[in-house]
């Protein structure tokens, strides 16, 4: 084996019409191999100047030290506005300061405990949904943690499990959406005002239409349940009944709708990425397997067993580096900078970029290759943990970072004590990036119950 799939690069220099059509198809395979060894890049166009930066000071710059600098930039929030309105994933400024005053203490320390029972609960649901499939016969694994990490956010969010005939369908239709909306639009290369037309295509804009208008229900059904006295105590709950400490006010219908549109987003599409990611290097590293299943028996129904789990939250680090589930985030300059010793204007876009952090030749040592116990070492370049950022970090930071590592570990825990994974030697997957890091057709893996992992596979 020569270690876990990484796309192939594009030639250095291509056409900015070759660029685009890469890039629309798949970021990851966009981008020419010198970025794995830059500090730093510069990308040209007609329309605009971006920096891609490697160099943990100047992502720390960025991200932490000077936040309101470098705000998000629409050029690819504007790909996602039709799912996504307003939402504390677009927005910059006040607005967005509000926002996370309002949702942040949803997810903190004692709420993630309290969410626990619910995390819990979809997990063992989704060791039972996956026993038919395991007769060591090849399975699309991707459909299955996608099926569980849904599950885990309305039952947490809105205290129903994923066979709620709303949440189905919620389900059913971002399946679609995520497969219609690629992550370019043409506002990413040219800058045009906000109300002109984004040319989306007719099923992007109908799937998103239709998940918002179900999760206007569920976010209208909620309100007057609050209204009425008898609310359950989960995440929706909490954030619309929190005020803003500032202003006094709380979200209304229509923003409570964005917001639950990117918990969705983020709570669902990246944690199946990162679970399906996991469970497949798991099956190509046997002797990591059979640590976890064995780490295993130490969960309970307890929330304080997840912290008896330390090589299981190792792997799901490693997995985390090696696929972060968002692979790029774009940043656009207000002021003129320096970065590098190279002038830059104002509206520039500065790209980092989690997948070529991750995996920077001069940061890591055996960047591509799988090895967990660099999380329990801080040895020269085996542990470099500012460059380590799956989740963002600074200000804007992921808000339910605490919360999907709490996930992927209970999750990767309770499955690996039911079932033996293994790889498909025909079928390894290839990873590209839509709006997360997935496989181009999917993760194919065999398993069987974990008391029958003596049985011959073939």
């Amino acid at each position: 084996m020569t270690g876990p799939p990484k796309p192939t690069p594009r030639p250095d220099k291509v056409s900015l019409w070759r660029y685009m059509k890469l890039f629309r198809a798949d970021i990851l395979s966009a981008q020419p191999a010198k970025l794995y060894r830059a500090w730093m890049a510069e990308f040209r166009t007609p329309f605009f100047r971006s920096y891609l930066i490697n160099d943990p000071a100047l992502v720390d710059l960025v991200l932490k030290k000077r936040t309101d600098d470098f705000p998000k930039s629409d050029r690819i929030g504007a790909g996602l506005r039709p799912l996504l309105g307003n939402s504390v994933f677009l927005t910059n400024g006040t607005q967005w300061k509000k926002q996370r005053r309002i949702i942040d203490p949803a997810f903190e320390g004692g709420r993630l405990k309290d969410t626990f029972p619910a995390m819990y609960s979809a997990g063992e649901a989704a060791v039972m949904r996956m026993a038919p499939l395991a007769d060591g016969t090849p399975q699309e694994i991707e459909a299955e943690t996608s099926h569980a990490a849904a599950d885990v956010i309305f039952r947490t969010l809105f205290s129903i499990p994923i066979d709620h005939a709303i949440a189905t369908e919620v389900f059913d239709q971002f399946k679609a959406y995520q497969r219609s909306q690629p992550i370019l639009n043409l506002a990413a290369f040219v800058r045009v005002p906000r109300w002109m037309p984004r040319f989306f295509n007719s099923r992007t804009k109908q799937t998103a239409s239709a998940i918002r208008k179900l999760i206007t229900k569920l976010t209208k059904d909620r309100l007057a349940a609050i209204a009425q006295g008898d609310a359950p105590d989960d995440l929706a709950t909490k954030i619309m009944t929190t005020t803003d400490p500032v202003t006094g006010e709380t979200f209304d219908a229509a923003e409570m709708v964005d917001q639950v549109a990117i918990f969705f987003l983020a709570g669902h599409e990246t944690s199946a990425a990162a679970l399906s990611w996991s469970l497949y290097l798991l099956a190509t590293h046997p002797d990591w397997q059979n640590k976890l299943a064995e780490e295993a028996k130490e969960l309970s129904s307890d929330f304080g067993s997840v912290a008896k789990l330390k090589l299981t939250r190792d792997v799901f680090r490693e997995a985390l580096r090696l696929y972060p589930p968002v692979p790029m985030m774009v940043r656009e300059t207000t002021c003129p900078e320096t970065l590098r010793e190279r002038a830059v204007k104002p509206g520039a876009q500065v790209v980092i970029s989690p997948w070529h952090l991750h995996r920077h030749n001069r940061t890591w040592d055996n960047p591509d290759g799988f090895d967990p116990t660099r999380w329990h070492s801080e040895n020269g370049k085996t542990c470099q943990r500012n460059a380590f950022i799956p989740f963002s970090a600074g200000p804007r930071v992921c808000t339910g970072a605490g919360f999907a590592m709490i996930e992927g570990v209970l999750l990767i825990a309770m499955l690996l004590r039911a079932y033996r994974f293994d790889a498909v030697a025909d079928k390894e997957p290839v990873p590209v990036a839509h709006l997360t890091v997935r496989a181009r057709d999917g993760v194919w893996l065999r398993f069987v119950p974990r008391e029958q992992s003596d049985v011959s596979i073939t």
